[in-house]
């Protein structure tokens, strides 16, 4: 990556004409081609830019008041983006490597692995008989046994909605037909439970539980709550 914190203008020559005026700017350079021009301003999105493929036509010279010249990006429509840069403040370039992509906290494997470690959650006395427990449609994502014997279908969510409710509905019908598991109750747990949802549970005989990431991952502890 390549970074340039210049005076300069801009001007988008293409469908439309825009001009930007001569300001401070940071300019960035990506390995994929792209350019784009950025103020001290608006989080993440630049005031222009130039998507790959493209090409940038970098020239530059050397004056006695430092480095000078205009930057032409053109991409395969023969748009372009032409900077007329005045001054050069900075010019570095960066090798950032592959990146690994975000990984997402919360998400519904992480809940289904915590539930599945702190299965009392859902009660004293209950057990784990399997994770992705397999059906004919597809996993359920935790088999239960509770304090009393009977089996307990779990369907994990990070937002409860009717569709999640269905699914549970579809798990349940089968695994009710095996007289080794049956009869099997099923639960809803999500950290966050839609009305309509819950009201959709109640009606198919489904218990819901609003489950608390923080405290599963031990990074809360509600006894030391004020409020």
């Amino acid at each position: 990556m390549r970074l340039v914190i210049a005076r300069c203008s801009v001007d988008y020559i293409g469908r439309l004409t825009a001009h930007l005026p001569m300001a401070n700017r940071l300019l960035l350079v990506k390995a994929d081609g792209s350019v784009s021009v950025h103020a001290d301003d608006r989080a993440y999105k630049p005031l222009n830019w130039m998507t790959p493929p493209c090409t940038l036509k970098d020239e530059l010279v050397d004056t006695p008041d430092g480095r000078a010249g205009t930057w032409t990006v053109t991409n395969k429509a023969g748009e372009q983006l032409v900077i007329t840069i005045e001054s050069v403040e900075h010019d570095s370039t960066h090798e950032l490597g592959v990146d690994p992509g975000l990984q997402k906290d919360g998400v519904e494997a992480e809940l289904q692995r915590l539930l599945a470690l702190h299965v009392e959650t859902f009660g004293a006395g209950w057990s784990l008989v399997r994770r992705e427990y397999p059906t004919a449609i597809g996993p359920v994502d935790l088999l239960c046994r509770d304090a009393d014997g009977a089996t307990v279908a779990v369907e994990i969510k990070r937002r409860g909605e009717i569709d999640g409710v269905e699914q549970l509905t579809r798990y349940l019908e089968l695994l009710n037909r095996d007289p080794l598991l049956a009869p099997v109750k099923g639960v809803f747990a999500a950290q966050e439970i839609k009305p309509q949802a819950r009201v959709l549970a109640h009606d198919r005989g489904i218990d819901c539980v609003t489950v608390d990431y923080a405290v599963l991952k031990g990074t809360d502890d509600p006894t030391q709550r004020l409020f």
